[in-house]
């Protein structure tokens, strides 16, 4: 008996819940009819209630509310130039097509019981959605072209190519740089914040976007090419050679070539004098002017110390124990162009020379570099740093004495009324300058390079030949 009571009070439930599923369904299936192309009630985007608005409305909704922004100007900026644009050229905004679908479709998914959840949900407690936001990228990278073609730069590779203890190729490798298209659209993306205040916004506010940079490593880095330490800038010179005469920018050219890609081993002292060799016109050199038995006069090589010159001051500048150096008998017009007195080494092959001690523990690798324009010559001195300081001083003129009076020369090999000038006057002096290197705060170098210059007349050729 009691059994039979259980089975009619179960079949009861079932049908009552049937009966129930199908009104809860059948009434579902009018509310979702009557609503279909309505967003259905409770449901909000930000602080706006668009139950029952249909998909065209919304869209004039958030749309008016773009019109509010569209004369906000966005400033992009790498601190140096800037480029301005509009919200309404940028379609910097809400994205209310979006907006519109995404409201329209709560609750009219596939599954019934989601539907009905949501439906419920927003019903008795209202369901706030997260506003959609666009801008055009393609508008944006328009905008961030001239900062892209003045900024991109691709990263280098090196190159290392040893043959016979020589350096045949070389070529550090350069980091690359390009503006951060990402880091651009995300600061852009954390403006969409301004939209929530949208109706106290400023027709003509302006919006500042830096516009960033990063960084790209080569895939193949200078340390990585090589096993003897050469990864590095640790000395540079340089000079200027203006207004040299065709056969001395020759010599330069020459002698700047000798040197270059040359390895000197940890503590090997290096002759310059070696490292170019012979010097005359069987080696290729031509005739310009040189210092000779207290005259300036056409010989071979003539320009290979503007080299000797740029080379001293690599050395000086990556704090290298310089062992032997030589200054000019007078002050040259040439290596003061872009530098005091002081700063220059003659070298003589084989009697003069000029020579330094490698102590750093690794190799070093010299390059040269001649620009045509502005007329430079550069030498490069490659390593390991080592943390060294060095402490240059300004140089110290004294002692100096007048030139003498200019003399003029018979010559017959010139033609009568022609005047030649074979010299060029230079004041006496004596000049010197202290360097000192240091590592962690330690002293291991003190110099002191002392030039004694002899003053310099002009000397002229007359000619006499009728």
């Amino acid at each position: 008996m009691i059994f039979l009571h259980f089975r009619v009070i179960f079949w009861f439930l079932v049908g009552a819940f049937l009966g129930l599923f199908l009104f809860v369904s059948f009434a579902y299936l009018i509310f979702q009819r009557v609503n279909s192309n309505l967003v259905y009630p409770g449901i909000r985007v930000e602080n706006i209630d668009l139950s029952g608005k249909t998909e065209q409305e919304i869209q004039e909704i958030f749309s008016r509310k773009n019109d509010l922004i569209a004369n906000i100007q966005f400033v992009f900026t790498d601190n140096v130039d800037i480029a301005t644009v509009s919200a309404k050229d940028l379609d910097f905004g809400y994205n209310q097509n979006l907006i519109a679908k995404q409201t329209i479709s709560i609750g009219k998914g596939n599954n019934f019981f989601s539907n009905i959840s949501l439906v419920t949900q927003a019903y008795v407690n209202s369901l706030t959605l997260e506003p959609s936001y666009h801008y055009s990228e393609k508008k944006l990278i328009e905008i961030l072209s001239f900062f892209i073609e003045k900024t991109n730069k691709h990263p280098i590779d090196a190159l290392f190519t040893l043959k016979d203890g020589k350096v045949t190729t070389f070529r550090p490798s350069e980091d690359g740089i390009i503006v951060d298209i990402d880091a651009i659209k995300n600061a852009l993306n954390s403006k969409f914040t301004i939209l929530s205040s949208v109706s106290s916004i400023k027709n003509k506010q302006a919006i500042t976007i830096p516009v960033s940079t990063k960084i790209i490593k080569p895939k193949i880095t200078t340390d990585r090419v090589n096993d003897l330490g050469i990864k590095e800038i640790i000395g540079k010179g340089t000079s200027l050679f203006q207004h040299s005469i065709p056969s001395r920018i020759f010599n330069i050219t020459l002698a700047a070539g000798r040197i270059n890609g040359v390895l000197v081993s940890p503590n090997e002292e290096f002759s310059f004098d070696k490292a170019l060799g012979d010097v005359s016109s069987f080696t290729g050199y031509k005739q310009a002017y040189i210092i000779q038995n207290g005259k300036t006069v056409l010989g071979d090589g003539g320009g290979i110390c503007q080299v000797s010159t740029t080379f001293f001051r690599s050395l000086l500048d990556a704090g290298l124990p310089i062992t032997e150096r030589h200054a000019h008998a007078y002050r040259v017009s040439y290596y003061e162009q872009d530098s005091p007195p002081g700063f220059d080494a003659t070298i003589y092959v084989p009697t003069v020379d000029l020579k330094f001690k490698n102590d750093t523990g690794k190799h070093i690798l010299i390059q040269t570099e001649i620009e045509e324009h502005p007329q430079r010559l550069s030498v490069f001195l490659y390593g390991t740093k080592d943390e060294r300081v060095v402490e240059i001083s300004k140089p110290i003129i004294t002692n100096i004495v007048r030139p003498p009076e200019d003399l003029y020369q018979d010559d017959p090999n010139l033609p009568k009324g022609t005047i030649k000038q074979v010299d060029f006057k230079a004041e006496g002096s004596r000049v010197y300058f202290t360097r000192k290197v240091s590592i962690n705060g330690k002293e291991i170098l003190s110099d002191k390079f002392i030039s004694n210059y002899s003053p310099w007349q002009s000397v002229y050729l007359r000619g006499t030949r009728e």
